[in-house]
């Protein structure tokens, strides 16, 4: 079908990418389970290595159901082109890896996924590159931050745990002084909550294994070019702007324009580092895609009815909902996410650790599992699960002292939940 923007996000959700499959007519996308793909002949296929002409060659690069899905997500999102792989990590990577070099660095969020916070502090370290972490409702510090090395701003739109929202706004507004590209990670809120290319970011990553597909069933990842970003206006992004040895001195944004970032995240990303997403995994992210807007409604709707009950228990000290009028980011909800909070958050238990560990212990709808952005809803306790691995100040800083629990409300009934948070609560305060 035609991506024209007189359809609306329902209908775009369901049709983007897609049409009736020529061999069989089938309706759905189909799963081509394929390693390779056939070529018509020997000019052809020199012409695809060439980038001289689209088409699939092999499935760690390209296959059309995972193509379907890039489509879909990137008309979502309101980009020009995005590129799937494995996981949420992989896509942080991905994202990264044309931008950077040894000695270089980007500034993030200290609200970011502890595993996030892993990634940068450590991991890509072992590229040469570095990561200094700084309080975004400071937007001084994050001026400050910037120096010659900089090729990149980093964060999440909404802050996983604590559904803290980022004024995208603003934090583009550095990024665009400083030539350099906002990266924003849309996991929590998703395309229907917020699009950041809206808000001025340059490229968006996702854990399409959260709210996107929504049923935990499969991990993977997306990354999202907006295709507004000049990468041969500073010569910091040589990668994109000067000649490619691969592919005998082709030049990217010289050849791809727009699409620039998108193709060297296939031609380059997905050959050389291989973090491919599988099709069956894309198909399942496909069905829960179809309906992403209904589950966000009744993710914002139960999160806002739960949190407003939680606030008033007596075993509950703090709790982080952004849609909540006691929250300090209430006033950002209509700016950055006008369709609601989303549906995490975390909770602060009077009786610290302990209480904590007891709570998620005696629960019964909610799931205590390492993931979030399900249909279930689930629980965890970031500083003895997710947030181990970072020191008492880290967690601290992003929200996940020990006395957190983050909770990720589901699309059950609403009193169910609120019985079972109940029961759990009252007998850690016994």
């Amino acid at each position: 079908m035609a991506n024209g923007p007189s359809y609306g996000f329902d209908t775009l959700q369901i049709h983007a990418g897609s049409s009736p499959d020529p061999a069989t007519g089938s309706r759905q996308t189909p799963i081509y389970q394929s390693t390779a793909f056939v070529f018509q002949n020997s000019e052809h296929a020199a012409r695809l290595f060439n980038l001289q002409e689209l088409g699939y060659i092999y499935s760690r690069l390209t296959n059309p159901t995972i193509a379907t899905l890039q489509e879909r997500i990137a008309v979502l999102e309101g980009g020009v082109g995005a590129v799937c792989c494995s996981s949420g990590h992989a896509a942080q990577i991905m994202a990264l890896f044309p931008l950077m070099k040894p000695g270089k660095n980007i500034i993030a969020s200290t609200r970011l996924y502890g595993g996030t916070v892993t990634q940068f502090s450590n991991t890509i370290k072992r590229f040469g590159w570095s990561a200094k972490f700084v309080d975004f409702d400071d937007f001084e510090s994050i001026k400050n931050a910037v120096d010659k090395d900089t090729q990149a701003i980093f964060c999440e739109a909404i802050a996983n745990p604590g559904g803290y929202i980022t004024d995208l706004d603003e934090v583009a507004a550095i990024a665009d002084k400083a030539g350099i590209p906002l990266i924003v990670d849309n996991t929590s809120a998703t395309p229907y909550l917020c699009r950041p290319i809206d808000h001025g970011a340059t490229i968006i990553v996702h854990s399409t294994t959260k709210y996107l597909t929504g049923n935990g069933t499969v991990t993977g990842g997306c990354v999202v070019d907006s295709g507004k970003f000049d990468w041969t206006k500073s010569g910091k992004f040589s990668s994109l702007s000067e000649p490619e040895p691969a592919y005998h001195g082709l030049k990217f944004a010289e050849t791809f324009g727009e699409m620039a970032f998108t193709f060297h995240g296939i031609a380059i990303g997905l050959r050389d580092l291989g973090m491919t997403m599988n099709p069956q995994a894309a198909h399942y992210s496909l069905l829960g895609i179809e309906t992403l807007s209904l589950r966000m409604e009744k993710h914002v709707a139960n999160a806002l009815k739960v949190t407003n009950w939680l606030e008033s228990h007596p075993a509950v000290d703090k709790v982080t909902y952004a849609g909540l009028e006691s929250s300090p980011y209430f006033e950002r909800v209509e700016k950055i996410c006008p369709k609601g909070a989303g549906g995490l958050f975390t909770i602060s238990l009077k009786g610290g650790y302990d209480s904590c560990v007891k709570f998620v212990d005696n629960l019964d709808i909610f799931s205590h599992v390492a993931n979030l952005g399900d249909s279930r809803s689930l629980v965890i306790h970031p500083a003895s699960t997710t947030h181990r691995q970072l020191t008492t100040e880290q967690q601290r800083a992003a929200g996940t002292g020990p006395e957190i629990v983050r909770i990720s409300i589901g699309i059950e009934d609403s009193d169910d939940l609120i019985s079972d948070l109940k029961q759990a609560l009252d007998k850690t305060v016994k």
